[in-house]
């Protein structure tokens, strides 16, 4: 429900604040006093297009606000768009006077998109040559579906769910089939690179041993050459070497060993470094014989870090990548292998989820058939009593391509006047027959979508007796959901819950338009202006308070 809009600098209206209350709420005023700059508003909070020039002169933007009640429907389909703790739903539209526009829900930055799906779940609007919900097919088969019961809105989700169901198993079909057209030229291909990787065998640790085993090959002449030399230097094969000198002079300090503890520890360090001299020529020697290269070995190396480095270069650049690449591989390979089963049972699970849509769209189907005619002919029966006599309507099913509604088509037929061919509903031209047309289906069918109606006046071509039938009508809408209707007829304002009245100021300039919640005195005044008598006519002032005693 709304309860409160909010107008700044739109048109003719610099500031209004309509208050708005359960049940039958009706805004009235000359003409050209500025309804229809309300009704605006309220397309605007709807996603509606601006139209040029809506910002107040002066302006340097309008405002609509619109706060409405915060169901736990609308939380949870807001979700993280709105505040954990927020009481209430704010809907907002900002126009500029250069002609940017900025929604807001919540006080948060939304999309128009946003604004627009938010707000035709709270409201509807209803004007002469805006009919955007009654005239569309899909609003039509809603109202239709809704007219069979709370049985097939069952169906419908049970429909929804299966369309989506033949959705994702054609997909996996496809996606299954497309894999099978390439399958055996992939599947070469991967075995081939799979059982070049693994015939190598390739490691991360292996390059890098087989890099220093090439360095070392590369300089093992230089390697042999300074080590013999050292060793030569040390302890030659013939000759006196560094080794056997260091004897020599070892054994003239052993002779004086005993005597003077200063040497004695001299003599110690040199016995020592004797000793070491032996060991590192021993070590020299041995390392020279190691140094004893296998015939080729050079060559193989070199081939191995070739074979290495191209599949480095085709698989990543790395062997690590090599690695990878050889294991997502072999996934797919079985993936592969496996695709003519999964193949099988996808065809299956398909043809299995076509038959159970079918089934559901066959029931929707026969529900609709049976329901289509009744819902005419009651809509017919209130055409009837809205001064439309001889107008016929009628409900047209027609095949379509499944969906998640079902197989069908709806289209409202209406004929106006008799004699004159049926034509859909959406073609209609007359504001005023239209309007009739839109109350006597909402007032025998509905499709729950919306809270809060919004009439922009519906009362276009009518008067005396049927008038009143209108207001019937909207009174008895309003009994479960909050209406709002602009209105020139006193009827239909008579009958209001709560009543706002619309004047224009033409000693300002700009003109200046105000909005006025009425008080009884006033509701009366009021419709005493609507009957078009002076304030002081008291047959026109006994008729008001008629009509609202009546009310």
């Amino acid at each position: 429900m709304l309860h409160e809009l909010r107008v700044e600098n739109l048109l003719l209206i610099e500031s209004a604040e309509l208050r708005l209350a359960p049940g039958l709420n009706v805004l009235t005023g000359e003409t050209g006093a500025g309804k229809t700059v309300l009704a605006h508003a309220l397309d605007l909070l709807l996603g509606g297009r601006p139209r040029a020039g809506i910002v107040r002169p002066g302006a340097e933007e309008a405002y609509v606000e619109g706060v409405f009640e915060l169901t736990d429907g609308l939380r949870a389909q807001l979700g993280e768009r709105i505040p954990a703790d927020a009481e209430e739903l704010v809907l907002a539209r900002r126009v500029a006077a250069e002609g940017r526009t900025r929604a807001l829900i919540n006080g948060r930055s939304a999309s128009v998109g946003d604004l627009r799906d938010v707000a035709a779940t709270m409201l509807v609007f209803y004007g002469q040559h805006e009919h955007r919900k009654l005239t569309v097919a899909s609003a039509q088969l809603d109202i239709l579906d809704g007219f069979c019961g709370a049985d097939q809105q069952a169906r419908r989700a049970a429909m929804g769910a299966a369309h989506a169901a033949v959705i994702e198993c054609q997909q996996r079909l496809d996606d299954l089939k497309a894999l099978d057209g390439e399958r055996e030229r992939e599947l070469d291909l991967l075995q081939f690179e799979l059982t070049e990787i693994d015939e190598a065998a390739p490691s991360e640790s292996e390059q890098e041993e087989l890099l220093a085993v090439r360095g070392k090959l590369a300089h093992v002449e230089g390697l042999r050459s300074a080590a013999f030399a050292a060793c030569e230097a040390l302890a030659p094969e013939d000759g006196e070497g560094v080794n056997s000198r260091l004897a020599d002079v070892g054994g003239g300090l052993d002779g004086v060993a005993g005597i003077d503890e200063q040497l004695d520890a001299l003599t110690t360090r040199w016995q020592s470094l004797s000793i070491e001299a032996d060991d590192l020529s021993a070590e020299l020697r041995r390392y020279c014989e190691s140094l004893g290269v296998e015939p080729g070995l050079l060559e193989k190396t070199e081939e191995r870090l070739a074979l290495l480095d191209r599949l480095s270069r085709k698989h990543g650049g790395s062997i690590a990548a090599v690695l990878a690449y050889a294991d997502a591989s072999r996934e797919r390979l079985a993936l592969l292998n496996d695709a003519e089963a999964s193949l099988e049972s996808a065809t299956a699970e398909l043809a299995d989820a076509i038959a159970a849509s079918s089934a559901l769209a066959a029931e929707l189907h026969k529900a609709r058939r049976a329901a289509a005619p009744k819902l005419a002919k009651q809509v017919c029966a209130r055409l009837d009593e809205l001064a439309m006599v001889g107008a016929s309507f009628a409900v047209e099913l027609s095949q379509r391509d499944g969906g998640p509604t079902g197989t069908d088509g709806v289209d409202f037929m209406i004929a106006t006047n008799s004699g004159v061919p049926a034509g859909p509903l959406r073609e209609i031209a007359s504001g005023g027959e239209l309007s009739r047309v839109m109350l006597a289906l909402l007032g025998v069918a509905n499709d729950g979508s919306a809270t809060t109606l919004v009439f922009d006046e519906i009362d276009a071509g009518v008067g005396g007796k049927t008038a009143r039938v209108v207001g019937e009508r909207l009174r008895s809408l309003a009994a479960d959901r909050q209406v709002l209707c602009i209105t020139h007829l006193p009827q239909i304002a008579s009958l209001a819950d709560r009543h706002f009245s619309i004047e224009k100021d033409t000693a300002t300039d700009p003109v200046l338009t105000t909005v006025t919640e009425l008080r009884e005195p006033e509701v009366v005044g009021e419709l005493v202006r609507m009957l078009g008598a002076e304030e002081d006519d008291s047959a026109a002032l006994r008729h008001a308070r008629e009509l609202r005693k009546a009310a």
